[in-house]
């Protein structure tokens, strides 16, 4: 590798779910010199590093981040290798390993020639390492392949339930523990059975506290662990003390309380808390999971002899000739050859309707085709498909996003220290000069200053309200997925609306007709020649024609590509199709017709005729239609202050019309996924907050780059996983309400927020001693666990309070 070279890997994190974790793991990294970049991906869950020495720097990156209490999910696997003879091939061997893309550490043992290897599953794989081996002339023997998204995610899956099993257990015994301590503290025996059933709480539940405060400690930094930690860590030593040497207060003339039921709830609950917020994160990964899943594991590859073999999409190279049957998904981009069909391409315009491809049309990953089959030449494949790049721009757009600002995350750096620092100014102003009981006082001192600091109330202000916020919502059929929609919705000055399946129904459907009023002949005819049609447009006008009275006949069609259908039937030849076919058969069209299909052309509807081998019959005139709700929702924006736009991928007047109709003056058509996003991302750039709703798959690198996305509940699956906010049915009023819920739960959060820390402000000097030497006055820890208890149950309190609030 030359010195000049900069090369870049993406390190998937584990445990940084806070600005403040990002902060500590990009302040680490800065430790080792020869990084010239790294930006940590808080929404993505990982770090870009860049290096001219890689392979070297990788470890050690790897190192100090499990140093600062993170984790990295690697694999660690074992291969049997094959071809190799001597000591030096298994040198060869870790040598060629240790310098391939995503290892982090190879070794052989020549003695049972088998391979130990870690690496990162978003990069390599054991396939990969096979391949690169290979070359070299050795082999490895791997039974089995995982795709890189199966693996992490699997691997998030087991800390997911590891995580739900220590929430649950932790719940399960501290419920106990709370009734004796707060209800049944005179039952005998009553500490030590609060002792052992906290034990496996703080022990074993809540070790990874005290493993990552000590990580922490290490490093010179601290976080909402070490606070957690430390307060339940000193409470459980203290009571624990209590418990065995009562006497030792009681012959001071002081009570040996005991904080088991503080320590158990504190542990508990903030498992819970973490357990929601990692099942609410999940989501990101598996929208990308989604999109991959667009492009088809294996294809048909076309041989030199005619024969088609199946083959992995990996293998796909440029040039090759791929066979497509019909149903069945495109899997790289490339140029139709031989044969036609229709393609949906919904995935990349937004709009319903198939496209007719035929030879020499572009076809692309990931769209579907219809009922017809062909063969087409692969031009892009691998990262360079458009399915690739709506994919990466996901990717990038949710890494680059400023994540929610989350006050408790952004002060712990600050407040845990100040809390330890004032405990152990307590504890030695008291033994200095605190007398004869000076120490024993001090002691008192620290413990409750940890005892009244500690986190709950805190750490229940933000999920309380976001929880009882998200209810709400859900209620009225909004599904809410974390803080930073409900922080972000409320500042919305930019509202962007996808057409198709957001303002409109997204499904085609005939809008007017003329000349089939009352002639049930032309109904039958029309109707037993578009149920055998393919074209997407077919089935718009059968779902019309079921409604009236009809019969099957029974005729012989034949298709005529681009233009319509002939059909033959009691000796007579029909047609239906678009003009240009009548005008080929020199079929009159009368005035009246003629200026109606002027008319509705005007107004951006598809025609379709119908006529016999003479003259047109009839004409009908299809449309999405504009949502109910559309005109109502678009009108509450502007009445709101908000700006709105719209974008689409169809043309120009059809978009107009449809803007015209719901009261949008801002619109762009013909816009691709990619554009979308820029679209997005330039207002952005001009100092707006952005919220974009759409429902298609060609929306979610636009969803993933707004500041708030919303996806309407009858799109895509992927739309609904990119979003933040997922509006259940068609109801475009829904969201003018959720802004208003946006209001009402941010205040909420403030609320709670400042109650949390005034208590603090004035319950840590109490704690301290501060009223002795002014009234003689000292907080008995006992006060101090019963205020930590009232002011987590003052921020539950007031969250409810938003439940019953019209918003």
């Amino acid at each position: 590798m030359s010195k000049d070279t900069t090369d870049s890997i993406y390190i998937p994190l584990e445990g940084v779910e806070s600005e403040h974790c990002a902060m500590i793991v990009d302040k680490g990294l800065q430790s080792i010199g020869s990084l010239q970049q790294h930006t940590v991906e808080l929404n993505n869950q990982r770090v870009l590093i860049s290096s001219s020495q890689l392979q070297e720097d990788l470890p050690k990156a790897i190192k100090k981040i499990e140093e600062l209490g993170y984790g990295v999910p690697l694999v660690h696997k074992q291969y049997p290798v094959l071809n190799m003879s001597c000591a030096s091939c298994a040198a060869s061997v870790t040598s060629v390993l240790e310098h391939a893309p995503g290892v982090v550490s190879a070794s052989v043992n020549f003695a049972t020639e088998t391979l130990s290897v870690s690496f990162l599953p978003n990069i390599t794989d054991g396939q990969q390492l096979k391949q690169a081996l290979q070359q070299t002339g050795f082999d490895l023997l791997v039974e089995e392949r995982k795709e890189e998204q199966d693996l992490l995610a699997q691997m998030h899956m087991e800390k997911y339930r590891a995580l739900r099993q220590r929430a649950i257990g932790s719940l399960i015994l501290s419920a106990p523990v709370m009734l004796i301590g707060m209800v049944w503290m005179n039952m005998p025996y009553a500490n030590y059975i609060m002792w052992a059933l906290t034990t496996p709480v703080i022990l074993w539940f809540g070790k990874d506290f005290f493993v990552n405060a000590w990580k922490q400690a290490r490093n010179r930094t601290a976080n909402m662990d070490t606070l957690v930690a430390l307060s339940t860590g000193v409470a459980y030593i203290f009571s624990m003390f209590n418990t065995l040497f009562p006497g030792y207060w009681h012959s001071r003339g002081l009570h040996a309380h005991v904080y088991f039921e503080s320590v158990a709830v504190v542990i508990a609950f903030i498992l819970l808390g973490k357990l929601l917020e990692s099942r609410a994160k999940s989501n990101t990964s598996q929208a990308l999971k989604k999109l991959m899943g667009l492009q088809p594991k294996t294809v048909m590859r076309l041989n030199e002899d005619d024969s088609t073999t199946e083959v992995s999409i990996e293998s796909i190279q440029k040039g090759d000739i791929i066979v497509v049957r019909p149903g069945e998904q495109i899997a790289v981009d490339g140029t139709l050859i031989q044969g036609a069909s229709y393609v949906d391409e919904s995935m990349l315009s937004g709009e319903p309707i198939a496209v007719a491809k035929a030879v020499n049309d572009a076809v692309f990953a990931g769209t579907l085709n219809q009922k017809g089959s062909f063969r087409f030449r692969a031009d892009q494949v691998g990262a360079d498909t458009m399915l690739s790049q709506i994919i990466k721009m996901v990717q990038i757009a949710q890494g680059s996003k400023a994540p929610v600002q989350k006050l408790v995350d952004r002060i712990a750096a600050i407040f845990v220290p100040v809390v330890m620092l004032i405990a152990t100014l307590a504890l030695a102003i008291w033994w200095i000069w605190g007398g004869a009981e000076g120490f024993t006082h001090g002691m008192l001192a620290f413990v409750t200053v940890l005892v009244i600091a500690c986190p709950c109330a805190l750490g229940l202000a933000t999920p309380t309200a976001i929880m009882v916020g998200v209810g709400k919502g859900a209620e009225q059929g909004i599904l809410i997925k974390d803080a930073e929609s409900l922080e972000l919705t409320h500042k919305v000055d930019t509202i962007i609306l996808d057409k198709t399946g957001t303002i409109t129904e997204g499904k085609p459907e005939v809008v007017q007709s003329q000349g089939l009023e009352s002639n049930e002949l032309y109904h039958s005819v029309l109707y037993s020649i578009e149920r055998q049609s393919e074209h997407p447009l077919a089935a718009a006008v059968v779902r019309f024609l079921e409604t009236k009275e009809h019969r099957i006949l029974d005729m012989h069609v034949n298709s005529i590509t681009g233009k319509g259908i002939q059909a033959e039937w009691a000796g007579k030849t029909y047609y239906t199709g678009n003009q240009a076919l009548l005008q080929e058969h020199h079929i009159a069209i009368n005035s009246e017709l003629q200026s109606l299909a002027d008319h509705w052309s005007a107004q951006s509807y598809t025609l379709i005729w119908f006529a016999d081998e003479q003259q047109a019959l009839a004409i009908l005139a299809i449309a999405d239609q504009v949502k109910p709700s559309s005109a109502a929702a678009v009108k509450a924006f502007t009445d709101m202050g908000i700006s709105v736009h719209m974008l689409t991928g169809d043309q120009p007047a059809a978009a107009r019309a449809i803007a015209d109709k719901v009261g949008i003056e801002t619109i762009k058509a013909g816009v691709l996924p990619e554009e979308k996003a820029a679209y997005v991302r330039a207002l952005q750039e001009q100092g707006h907050v952005v919220a974009m709703v759409g429902d298609g798959i060609n929306d979610s690198a636009a969803l993933a780059q707004a500041d708030v996305s919303i996806a309407m509940g009858k799109g895509s699956d992927i739309a609904m996983d990119v979003a933040k906010m997922t509006i259940i049915g068609a109801d475009l009023n829904k969201i003018p309400y959720a802004i208003r819920l946006s209001r009402d739960t941010v205040r909420t959060i403030r609320q709670n927020l400042f109650w949390a820390f005034i208590y603090n402000v004035i319950g840590i000097p109490l704690a301290a001693g501060i009223l002795y030497p002014i009234n003689g006055f000292l907080l008995n820890p006992m006060i101090a666990g019963a205020a930590m208890a009232l002011s987590s149950v003052s921020v539950v309190s007031n969250s409810l309070r938003l439940k019953w609030k019209k918003a």
